[in-house]
């Protein structure tokens, strides 16, 4: 069998179709548009990338971006202070604060000053904490992403035998909350799990993002499993990898994503549906 291989690039374009589309209609009705905050410190190359696409996605779908491009010698301090000035805005809805950061900033105290409802990385402690109790607002938008792009694949989740492997804070841990919500028995597995192969080969869904190419091997999957790469790592030849064997992987899995073009757009797109949610959710209350 050769996989499916589901396009997250096309879905994340219906996505911000979709979006547009309402904030069309908001500003039809004499409302204004979401507005967000992008702050990018220093002058990483891969984090310029990101952020001039996040950037564009803004400006495709009628979100107002702000700009702050930050040396890679400012402080705690001064970052902390933009932010707060951004918390008491009212007309901004959204911060993005692009990740790497440089070493001298602590990205966990900073993550906790970004106001919970002008989180729309989905990062801060508040926001995670209500997905763990089922009752989500702004959600982690990488492991959203793969939510939205499996319901559009039309993929049941409900009572499959899920496996993440990674648990990181941005990515794997809000993962394996949103497979609980949807219903799925999880394994989370990490640099300490046993055996990490035959859990693989258990299961169900797969979904890595351990940021190792190569990590886990084609034949591992089971037969008919859904795989999901979330990994991107740069090889010595310049080629984007994800963390799976992909070539071997989609003769043994039912449905997989590819490396690039599968979970990267969807993460950008969920961030879009986050702004917007923010401003609505701030009209409501």
């Amino acid at each position: 069998m050769t996989a499916q291989i589901i396009d997250g690039k096309a879905i994340a374009e219906n996505l911000l179709i979709s979006i547009k589309t309402k904030i069309d209609a908001r500003i039809a009705a004499g409302k204004r548009p979401p507005c967000l905050a992008v702050i990018l410190v220093g002058a990483d190359p891969a984090s310029a990338i990101y952020v001039r696409n996040k950037r564009k996605a803004c400006d495709k779908v009628g979100i107002r971006s702000i700009a702050h491009d930050l040396p890679a010698n400012t402080s705690d301090a001064d970052l902390f202070a933009l932010i707060n000035s951004i918390n008491q805005d009212p007309t901004i809805d959204g911060i993005l604060v692009q990740s790497p950061l440089p070493h001298h900033i602590n990205e966990d105290k900073l993550i906790e000053h970004i106001s919970v409802d002008k989180d729309v990385d989905g990062f801060h402690p508040y926001n995670i904490g209500r997905l763990a109790v089922r009752k989500p607002t702004l959600r982690s938008c990488t492991p959203f992403g793969v939510i939205k792009m499996l319901e559009a694949t039309n993929i049941n989740l409900m009572g499959l035998d899920a496996v993440i492997v990674g648990v990181s804070n941005h990515v794997g841990r809000p993962m394996a909350l949103e497979l609980l919500l949807a219903g799925c028995t999880i394994t989370s597995c990490h640099r300490h799990t046993k055996n990490l192969a035959d859990k693989v080969k258990s299961a169900d869904l797969l979904v890595v993002a351990a940021g190792k190419a190569g990590l886990i091997q084609g034949d591992w999957i089971k037969q008919g499993a859904i795989v999901v790469d979330i990994g991107i790592n740069r090889l010595s030849d310049g080629t984007i990898s994800g963390d799976v064997d992909f070539n071997l992987a989609k003769e043994r899995a039912a449905y997989i994503t590819p490396v690039p073009g599968g979970v990267g757009p969807m993460t950008v797109a969920t961030l879009m549906e986050n702004t917007l949610l923010a401003l609505e959710l701030k009209e409501i209350n």
